[in-house]
């Protein structure tokens, strides 16, 4: 393979069987769980990088259940989300994903810096009851539980959060161990398509854990749940602050 060829198709790990297809990255039927939450101020404070502000001591953990990817299968993601504002304008720092599948982990970090790891979430529904859980390993670390589909919520409601901007933390090492690349990354969802919001009672607890320290970010109170059902594409991203320059 001449030089020529080696830079026409590196766009992933490995190089002749990439990880992951090039973009766009369809979702259909993207299911999600998210149950807000108020927690300690320091504590986001101490985790959420500058340029970034910290608006108010919310957090969003997320169950979000992806049954038809593409290029990425499917599989289940579970995480925490920060409220954020850039430069007067409000938005979301994605703090922490595990999730049970290697294509969209892969994809993830290298072209958006998503911080995900590999644990064993699931959403499900047990009668009356949707449930969100997160393994990591054989440990319990996060359990959600909603009231299912009690009071439906307004779509446009639901939308315009969908469409606010996403921010991603992204680090790439040197071969030396030294950071390359250390970036401010922002994205959006694309082309979405609402099939359904709903609200109900919720509860949410989490588990300390070494190595998936979800618990770090402790519940004080659940303030909302929102579970709601979409087709949508995740946008690739574009960097807004570079740390290294």
């Amino acid at each position: 393979m001449n030089i020529a060829d080696v830079k026409a198709n590196a766009f992933a790990m490995p190089l002749t069987s990439p990880a992951f297809p090039p973009g766009p990255y369809r979702f259909i039927n993207r299911e999600y769980l998210i149950i807000t939450y108020e927690t300690d101020l320091d504590a986001l404070r101490a985790v959420v990088p500058e340029p970034l502000q910290v608006t108010e001591p919310h957090v969003k953990y997320e169950f979000i259940r992806m049954p038809d990817s593409t290029g990425f299968g499917d599989y289940t993601e579970s995480g925490q989300v920060i409220p954020v504002s850039f430069e007067g304008i409000k938005g979301n720092y994605v703090h922490a994903m595990y999730l049970d599948d290697h294509p969209p982990i892969a994809g993830g970090r290298e072209l958006w810096g998503f911080p995900k790891k590999l644990a064993q979430p699931c959403l499900r529904v047990d009668v009356d009851t949707l449930i969100g859980t997160l393994d990591y390993r054989s440990i319990r670390v996060a359990t959600a539980t909603m009231g299912f589909k009690h009071r439906h919520v307004d779509n446009d409601t639901v939308l315009a959060a969908l469409a606010q901007p996403n921010f991603l933390l992204k680090i790439i090492p040197h071969v030396d161990g030294s950071p390359r690349i250390c970036e401010l990354v922002r994205y959006f969802t694309t082309d979405i398509t609402l099939k359904g919001a709903w609200t109900g009672p919720a509860a949410l607890d989490l588990f300390p854990h070494a190595l998936a320290p979800v618990a770090g970010l402790p519940v004080r109170k659940v303030v909302s749940a929102l579970h709601f059902i979409t087709d949508q594409t995740l946008a690739l991203g574009e960097v807004v602050y570079d740390y290294l320059a």
